[in-house]
């Protein structure tokens, strides 16, 4: 990633709690823009394959959500989780692990991501275009750093993650190497 770069302009397809829509399923749909979303402040923002998966489940997700006020302290105004799922999908992922502080982010067709450089096959899972595992610190829309794990390639044999935890993103923001052990991962089996 070059210095200065920025982060790619993309519009998501948003579902947005909205109680005067009322009945069981009280949402609307909302564009927002990577402006919309991220500009005009400094921002983190992961990416991972794909929400109900073992790692992004069990680690990914989860840690990113437990250590929001760490984030909050080191001068990171929002955190974001971004995945190649619609807006369903991650809704529902955010609802099954009661996440409370990270925004999910839909990137149904993968365009962000594909902007963004990190567009993947996974057909040998069966998952099809999928987001690489990446972490970055954007400040109003200007990539400070990316996390990308090792390995970029389509149909990775291997799902690496060891620069996109929030262990480490975080151990950056505060200026320091990172020293505690990250929770260990689930495996994938399909």
């Amino acid at each position: 990633m070059l210095p200065h770069q920025e982060l790619p302009e993309a519009t998501f397809h948003m579902r947005i709690r909205d109680e005067s829509v009322g009945g069981p399923n009280p949402y609307r749909w909302q564009e927002q823009t990577t402006n919309d979303l991220f500009g005009g402040r400094r921002v983190v923002i992961f990416a991972l394959p794909g929400a109900f998966t073992p790692t992004c489940s069990s680690t990914h997700l989860p840690r990113y959500d437990e250590l929001y006020r760490e984030f909050m302290g080191a001068g990171v105004e929002e955190v974001f989780c971004l995945s190649v799922n619609d807006a369903f999908v991650m809704n529902q992922w955010g609802r099954h692990l009661d996440v409370q502080n990270v925004k999910l982010v839909p990137d149904g067709s993968g365009s962000f991501t594909r902007k963004m450089g990190m567009l993947v096959d996974k057909d040998n899972l069966g998952f099809g275009l999928r987001s690489w595992r990446y972490a970055l610190v954007a400040n109003d829309l200007e990539i400070e750093k990316l996390f990308a794990e090792s390995g970029y390639s389509d149909n990775c044999a291997t799902d690496p993650f060891e620069v996109s935890d929030a262990d480490t993103v975080l151990a950056y923001l505060k200026g320091q190497s990172k020293t505690a052990e990250k929770p260990a991962r689930a495996e994938f089996v399909g």
